[in-house]
């Protein structure tokens, strides 16, 4: 069974093993991170890891039994209890309700662990999957999404209240 993993270095490698695996996966529906995303790995692994014991984020993995990383789902804290939600899944491990279960999870912990009230999320108006995703998470749509955080791509911005734990 997957478990949803707070970072840690000792994740990097199967973290940059992840991304490379699924990079064109990801480039068809987000906009691509670039050879100096993979080339400068380390650091930017060092510099999340960084922002999460500064309190700012909160970045999880879901890991399957063999230490393999199925999906990266992350928090980051925008003030007044309020948290953005960026997630993705890996191709092979989509279409299993595997997404669904870890933003349930995380929501879970945004609000027990990190004192999240809210939970915030944009999606492209063409990722369908992710709508889905994110309404069967229990979010709801509340308007257009700033196109900026979508790489220029119109789409919708979703939220969850959390219920304090």
């Amino acid at each position: 069974m997957p478990t949803l993993q707070l970072l840690r270095a000792d994740h990097a490698p199967a973290v940059l093993a992840f991304e490379r695996q699924n990079r064109a996966y990801f480039g068809a529906a987000v906009p691509d991170r670039g050879d100096d995303y993979f080339a400068e790995y380390a650091a930017r692994h060092a510099a999340l890891l960084a922002e999460q014991a500064s309190g700012d984020g909160a970045f999880y993995v879901l890991v399957d039994e063999d230490g393999a990383v199925l999906g990266r789902f992350n928090l980051v804290f925008t003030g007044d209890g309020a948290a953005e939600l960026g997630y993705r899944v890996a191709q092979h491990a989509a279409g299993r309700g595997l997404a669904t279960s870890a933003v349930r999870e995380l929501c879970l912990f945004a609000a027990s662990r990190h004192g999240a009230r809210t939970v915030a999320a944009s999606v492209a108006t063409e990722n369908a999957a992710s709508q889905k995703v994110l309404t069967n998470a229990g979010f709801v749509a509340v308007g257009p999404a700033d196109p900026a955080s979508l790489g220029g791509h119109p789409g919708t911005r979703y939220e969850r209240g959390l219920e304090p734990s």
